[in-house]
């Protein structure tokens, strides 16, 4: 791609923090509103992060990794930038748009890159009823919650869940429990892209549930629905020997 100008943001951490001086005294930066490409320093909090703040931009991101994990970002490395921006594979990706509904019939919404998830408030167990376009799937779900993960976001809180692993171009979205007292043997499922959740909380006085799109939260919720977003898209930038698909698929392989 034909990159002229470049932004950088970083994390706080003190690694991103030097990453950013190292850079600043190489290349002429520009504010993120006129980059073509925003450069992110930080872990894949602060990637998600980013992706968040600048989501209406339409900028691509091209993170490198001065975090931990760094699942979503590239090697760090301050020289040859220009070079690697101007090679880099794009990935483009869209959100999971959460509707949330009180006892009250108010109405929230946000939008969740990697996962909307479903956890209960108190000490006593969540019951939730799941329904997919319409279809009551699982009636009774007694669990401690429950997350609707896209591809990117499979890696993440659902893989943590026991959840699968889902390659980027697979137009698949995870539905995974997380903890499940009832029914036992239930594992979740995989979903098409364009399946719409819904999930309605049962004895939500007795058993509150609050819902997560990313870091959003919504607490006391009476029913959420989850489906992608297909009119926002969210482009990631990575080096061709490193890339998302790449990732996704090696992960599964890692013991």
């Amino acid at each position: 791609m034909n990159v002229e100008r470049f932004a950088v943001v970083a994390s706080r951490s003190p690694d991103a923090q030097q990453a950013l001086t190292e850079i600043t005294s190489r290349y002429q930066l520009c504010d993120p509103e006129n980059a073509d490409v925003i450069v992110a320093l930080g872990g894949d909090g602060f990637m998600l992060e980013t992706q968040h703040r600048y989501l209406n931009h339409g900028k691509p991101i091209y993170g490198m990794n001065r975090g931990t994990v760094g699942f979503l970002m590239n090697e760090f490395r301050a020289e040859g930038i220009m070079e690697r921006l101007a090679v880099a594979h794009r990935s483009e990706l869209h959100p999971l748009r959460m509707t949330t509904e009180n006892s009250y019939g108010g109405r929230q919404e946000a939008l969740a890159i990697n996962e909307v998830s479903l956890l209960r408030q108190t000490r006593q167990a969540a019951k939730i009823r799941v329904s997919v376009d319409g279809i009551i799937r699982v009636p009774e779900l007694i669990c401690d919650g429950v997350l609707v993960a896209t591809p990117t976001g499979s890696t993440a809180y659902n893989l943590s869940a026991h959840g699968p692993i889902i390659p980027l171009g697979s137009n698949i979205l995870a539905l995974t429990p997380i903890s499940a007292f009832r029914p036992r043997r239930w594992r979740g499922a995989l979903l098409p892209h364009d399946a719409k959740v819904t999930l309605e909380i049962i004895e939500q006085q007795k058993r509150p549930v609050s819902a997560v799109a990313d870091y959003t939260e919504v607490r006391d919720v009476a029913s959420v629905t989850v489906e992608m977003d297909q009119s926002v898209i969210i482009n990631l930038l990575f080096d061709p020997e490193h890339n998302l698909e790449e990732r996704i698929l090696n992960e599964q392989f890692t013991p």
